[in-house]
């Protein structure tokens, strides 16, 4: 797994045209004063990253015009498909850190569920989801979020439909995984938000039960405000990933 804060080796791109930019709207520039967790970056810009055209328009639609220190380090590398651990502060841009990466991958034509994104909370997963959704919705990406606050058969009757991204709780997660609703034979992707809650005792069993239902060559994204020995200690079991 790779490990990584906000430092590792530049990596270099060729950036793309910019009159696809032309049409898009983006929102009024965010004029609020910023913290060096969020400006101190090296430069790189999003066209350098050899993202999808459709993912561009809705990176710059939702009003991000350069990646921040996080979205850095972390994107050129989950974009190789490695295994990562990555310690950000919430109001970095930790969560398109990793939603970028992951949509990258999807294949909008496969009616399969693509991507897991795990997190503690119900708030968590709505504000996950909807990033999702804004981030993606020039691709056609399906997201769905689910938590123990929805109907276990709303949640069926969703997943009957095409879903490419599902956002949720452990438990509900797991619910849906053990009755053999939620399918995530061909789920390459398995993020960790605030992995620091998701592995503390309470959730760490399901986690290692969930991580059975995925491919056994899959991509994990663990990110957390701290890195305590828990998570550090569950970055050891995880089997290499062979590309």
């Amino acid at each position: 797994m790779h490990e990584l804060e906000t430092k590792s080796q530049h990596l270099s791109f060729t950036s793309h045209n910019d009159n696809w930019k032309a049409g898009l709207r983006p929102p009024p520039k965010d004029e609020r004063p910023q913290t060096e967790d969020v400006t101190n970056t090296k430069g790189m810009e999003f066209e350098e990253m050899f993202l999808r055209r459709e993912l561009l328009m809705g990176i710059f639609e939702a009003g991000f015009e350069k990646p921040s220190p996080i979205q850095e380090e972390a994107i050129p590398i989950a974009l190789t498909k490695r295994d990562i651990l990555a310690r950000a502060k919430n109001g970095t841009g930790k969560t398109a850190a990793f939603v970028i990466p992951t949509l990258q991958q999807i294949d909008v034509k496969k009616p399969k569920v693509q991507a897991l994104l795990l997190v503690p909370t119900r708030e968590l997963a709505l504000q996950t989801s909807q990033v999702c959704k804004v981030l993606g919705k020039h691709m056609g990406t399906q997201v769905m979020v689910t938590t123990g606050g929805t109907t276990l058969k709303d949640d069926i009757m969703r997943l009957s439909e095409n879903v490419h991204v599902l956002v949720g709780t452990p438990g509900r997660i797991l619910d849906l995984a053990g009755k053999g609703v939620a399918d995530f034979s061909e789920c390459p992707v398995f993020v960790m938000d605030e992995a620091d809650k998701l592995l503390s005792p309470e959730f760490a069993p399901v986690m290692e039960q969930l991580l059975s239902y995925l491919p056994k060559e899959r991509q994990v994204m663990l990110f957390s405000a701290t890195f305590p020995m828990i998570v550090k200690d569950f970055k050891v079991v995880l089997p290499p990933f062979e590309p």
